[in-house]
């Protein structure tokens, strides 16, 4: 078993080394010369390792911009540092990539839609920096609704959702301004904007488990900067699938004080618990709305990094941010034209079982962990309705914060989950669900046992050491703390 795991797979680079230690940001160690040479002499000069002087190149300094670009988990994985018990095989359920496992693999139409783009030899050159026409139009065929209308006018390719939401952010606001953002959420929303000055503005979600948007709090937030909401439907990290209340309320919000939607639709259609997804563009909004979607999760090509942005405006108001648009896909000339090239194929074609199988893992996965962990005092899972990912509650009184307790599952029970300080969350932990039901079964009786030994081990201090015991700032005494924790409803491990 090796030392080496990895806390994060996307959008976070971590030690190879240390399985939570974030890999330092360190300036670029470029060579330049300090002599420009002679203004009447363009002739290069030949480089040599050291000056005649002595004198060395310093460290090149990064910009301001790369000085300026954070992902908050690194606040989360800088002061964690612990390995997982060898003697037991690593489960991954912190991973956000839902190829990590054999469980969902990418359809089979989808791996023959690249095969025939590449052996067409059609996709070989640069096309277009927005998309390739025919890859536009399969985008808005697959998503034109009478509700909501499009064309592949409205349609820009992308390098995957990210990417979409980047050029969102960009083509709407300047440093100074602000864009609002769901907490908990995901965090590179705020990646994505800090590096530019834009200021990330927190509205509060319901973590109640009634998947609602506190709306009153989100108003609270606006002022004259505010360039955008973002509103991501289903939601990560907590599964929250909002209903038409919920997003007309926003959109009431967004039109009185006029300001455009950003629409992160990542997850769109991975619902299950009888949640119904709506896209917010079919509600036949007076906002004008930026869609952001693409393939890497409900196709499970997450590496493949196609996705798109999808211009809603009934009323022209984005005309000058399409041309935005057109000049920030400048930037890359463009997403890989070869998966571009399968798009069609992989959207028209690819059958609805696929997906129904895709939800139905998700959603077993979210009933064995909340029929598991609901019943271990000081856990209080939270179903979801969508996504991939589930959030558990700790009771920090009982486990520390959340940062110790996944700490002490990966070095006692190499169990890997996501501390929810990376989501703005504390005292929660994400958990995806992608694996085998029976991996799934048998994390859970991992986090039973830690969290029994855990329990165990403060009951016995309490019993010695009554007086000293912090819990006792709580009004808990000895008696009512195994009251509270009694193992007599404890789920059984396959294992017992």
């Amino acid at each position: 078993m090796k030392n080496s795991e990895r806390l994060c797979q996307n959008d976070d680079v971590l030690s190879e080394t240390n399985p939570l230690t974030l890999k330092p940001l360190t300036r670029c160690n470029v060579l330049v010369s300090n002599d420009r040479g002679s203004s009447t002499n363009t002739t290069p000069k030949k480089q040599h390792p050291s000056r005649k002087d002595g004198q060395k190149w310093g460290v090149y300094a990064a910009s301001q911009h790369a000085e300026n670009t954070f992902n908050p988990i690194r606040r989360i994985s800088d002061t964690m540092t612990v390995s997982p018990n060898a003697n037991k095989r690593s489960i991954k359920l912190h991973l956000g990539d839902p190829t990590t496992t054999s469980t969902l693999q990418p359809c089979p139409v989808t791996i023959a839609a690249i095969e025939q783009a590449l052996k067409s030899h059609k996709y070989n050159g640069y096309g277009p920096a927005v998309g390739i026409a025919e890859a536009r139009e399969a985008v808005a065929r697959h998503f034109n609704r009478a509700e909501a209308p499009i064309t592949s006018e409205d349609v820009v390719l992308t390098s995957g959702c990210s990417h979409a939401l980047q050029m969102a952010i960009e083509v709407l606001a300047n440093p100074g301004d602000n864009i609002l953002v769901p907490c908990p959420g995901f965090p590179l929303y705020s990646t994505l904007m800090r590096c530019h000055g834009i200021e990330d503005r927190f509205y509060q979600l319901d973590m109640s488990g009634a998947a609602r948007i506190n709306i009153d709090h989100l108003e609270s937030l606006i002022d004259q900067r505010t360039r955008a909401i973002i509103i991501n439907n289903p939601s990560n990290p907590t599964g929250f699938v909002f209903s038409k209340s919920q997003l007309e309320a926003v959109l009431q919000i967004a039109h009185k004080h006029r300001i455009p939607i950003i629409a992160d639709e990542i997850y769109g259609d991975i619902t299950y618990n009888n949640a119904r997804f709506i896209p917010l563009a079919t509600l036949e909004p007076k906002v004008p709305i930026i869609t952001c979607d693409g393939i890497g999760k409900r196709y499970l090509v997450p590496g493949w990094r196609l996705g798109w942005l999808i211009v809603h405006d009934r009323d022209g108001a984005f005309s000058e941010v399409r041309k935005g648009l057109v000049a920030l896909a400048q930037k890359i000339v463009g997403p890989c034209a070869l998966i571009q090239g399968a798009l069609p194929t992989i959207l028209a074609e690819t059958p609805s079982s696929f997906f129904d199988n895709i939800v139905a893992i998700l959603s077993q996965n979210a009933a064995i962990i909340d029929e598991r962990l609901c019943r271990v005092p000081g856990l209080h899972p939270m179903k979801p309705s969508g996504a991939m990912y589930m959030m558990i509650g700790i009771d920090e009184h009982l486990y520390g914060n959340e940062t110790s307790f996944v700490q002490g599952l990966i070095s006692e029970e190499s169990v890997f989950c996501l501390p929810g300080s990376a989501f703005n969350a504390p005292s929660w932990f994400r958990v995806a669900l992608i694996y085998p039901c029976e991996v799934t079964v048998e994390a859970c009786d991992r986090i039973v046992n830690y969290c029994r030994r855990r329990l165990s081990n403060m009951r016995r201090q309490l019993q010695t050491q009554v007086t000293s015991s912090p819990l006792l700032s709580c009004g808990q005494d000895a008696d009512e703390f195994s009251s509270a924790t009694s193992e007599s409803d404890w789920p059984t491990s396959e294992s017992d």
